[in-house]
C-alpha cells in the first residue's frame, strides 16, 4: 500500500463521529475515559478498514508493554541452530502459549552476550524476561544493570536475590535412568556429554547412584563433524556398552544415527536413552526413553513467577521440578 492510501487515525475518527484523541487512547490502551460502546465501535472500524499502526509507539506509549522477552544462548555448541535444539524449541513451545493465555506478547532474542539485553529490554519496555543458557555470573551481573524481573531456566548460581531460578531435578532423573538400567540387567553403562559440569554431571552422579556402581563417563565434542569423527574412532568401545545414557535428547538422537548407519541395532545391540522428553522422542525410529521434563508446568511457574516479582521486585526463590522416566523403543532387558 503506498503511503497517500493508508489509513489515517483522523479517517477513523471522521467516518465514527468522534475525535482523534479516542480513536488514539483505544489504540495505546488507554480506555478509562472510553466507554465499551465507543471502545467496540472503534475497534471494529479499526479492522475493517485494515489500520496498521506503529506497533513500537504503541507499546512505548503504555506504561506495559506486555511484552515478555525470551533470550536464548546461542552458544557455539548449537552450530547456529539453538532453535531447533529439542530442549529449547519444546520450551519456546510451552512458553509462547503461557505467555499469551495470560494476555502477554512473546519476544524471542538469541543471543551470546547476555548484556545485550539490557538496552533490548528498555528498547521495547518489557514487563520480564526468561533467560536460558547462560553462566552463573552473568545472571547476577545483569541483575545489577536492569530492574525488570527475571526468570531463569537451569540456573547453577549462588541466589543473591531478586532473581526466581527455575531447576528441575537433574540428580533424580538421572538416578530413575540407573535403576531402570540395573532393574533391566545392564552393568557396563556409559554416559555421554559434552561437558561434566552443573546439570550433566548431576545427571551422571544420579545415573551411578541408580545403578549402584559409577558408569563410565565419555566426553564427546559439541561440533557434529567432529563429533562423528569421535564416534568413528570410538565405535568399538561405544559397541562393548548394554546401554548408553545421553544428558539430552539432542546428543541421544543424534548418537542412534550414527549407531544405525554404523550397523549397529537399537536397542538389540544397545540401548539408548535420552533426557528431557522433548517432541523428537516419537519422531525417531525406534522411539526414545527419556527422562520427562514437564515443559508445560515450568512454563507456568515461570509466568507466575514473573507477575510476583513486578508486584514485589524483591521475591526471591528456586524451585525444583519433578521428573520421570518415560519408557519407549530404545531400551529393552537384556537376555539372562
Amino acid at each position: 500500500m503506498w503511503a497517500e492510501d493508508k489509513v489515517r487515525i483522523v479517517d477513523i475518527a471522521d467516518e465514527l463521529g468522534v475525535s482523534t484523541a479516542t480513536v488514539s487512547n483505544v489504540l495505546h490502551g488507554k480506555t478509562k475515559k472510553v466507554s465499551p460502546q465507543t471502545m467496540k465501535r472503534v475497534q471494529e472500524k479499526l479492522e475493517e478498514r485494515g489500520y496498521i499502526p506503529n506497533m513500537a509507539a504503541t507499546l512505548l506509549a503504555q506504561n506495559s508493554s506486555r511484552i515478555i522477552g525470551v533470550i536464548v544462548n546461542d552458544h557455539e555448541k548449537y552450530e547456529g541452530r539453538v532453535l531447533t535444539d529439542p530442549f529449547v524449541a519444546s520450551s519456546i513451545n510451552d512458553l509462547a502459549d503461557e505467555i499469551e493465555q495470560n494476555g502477554y506478547f512473546m519476544m524471542i532474542k538469541k543471543t551470546t552476550n547476555l548484556m545485550e539485553v539490557v538496552k533490548f529490554a528498555s528498547m521495547w519496555n518489557m514487563v520480564g524476561m526468561v533467560i536460558l543458557g547462560f553462566c552463573d555470573h552473568e545472571y547476577q551481573e545483569l541483575r545489577s544493570r536492569i530492574r525488570i524481573p527475571f526468570v531463569v531456566y537451569d540456573g547453577y548460581f549462588e541466589n543473591k536475590g531478586r532473581i526466581c531460578n527455575l531447576q528441575i531435578d537433574d540428580l533424580d532423573g538421572g538416578r530413575q535412568v540407573g535403576q531402570y538400567l540395573r532393574n533391566l540387567g545392564h552393568r557396563k553403562v556409559l554416559c555421554i556429554s559434552d561437558n561434566q559440569e552443573c546439570m550433566d554431571q548431576r545427571r551422571y552422579e544420579g545415573l551411578c547412584s541408580g545403578l549402584g556402581f559409577r558408569a563410565d563417563f565419555m566426553m564427546i565434542p559439541m561440533q557434529k563433524e567432529t563429533r562423528i569423527r569421535y564416534y568413528q574412532e570410538y565405535l568399538t568401545q561405544l559397541c562393548g556398552y548394554s546401554a548408553i545414557f545421553a544428558v539430552s535428547d539432542y546428543y541421544a538422537v543424534d548418537l542412534i544415527c550414527f549407531l544405525q548407519n554404523s550397523g549397529v541395532r537399537i536397542p538389540d545391540d544397545v540401548s539408548v536413552i535420552g533426557f528431557d522428553d522433548s517432541d523428537i522422542c516419537d519422531q525417531i525410529v525406534p522411539s526414545l526413553t527419556s527422562v520427562r521434563q514437564d515443559y508445560r508446568a515450568r512454563a507456568q511457574m515461570a509466568v507466575r513467577l514473573l507477575k510476583q516479582m513486578k508486584a514485589q521486585p524483591e521475591y526471591t526463590e528456586d524451585f525444583t521440578i519433578p521428573v520421570k522416566l518415560i519408557e519407549r523403543n530404545s531400551s529393552q532387558r537384556l537376555c539372562d
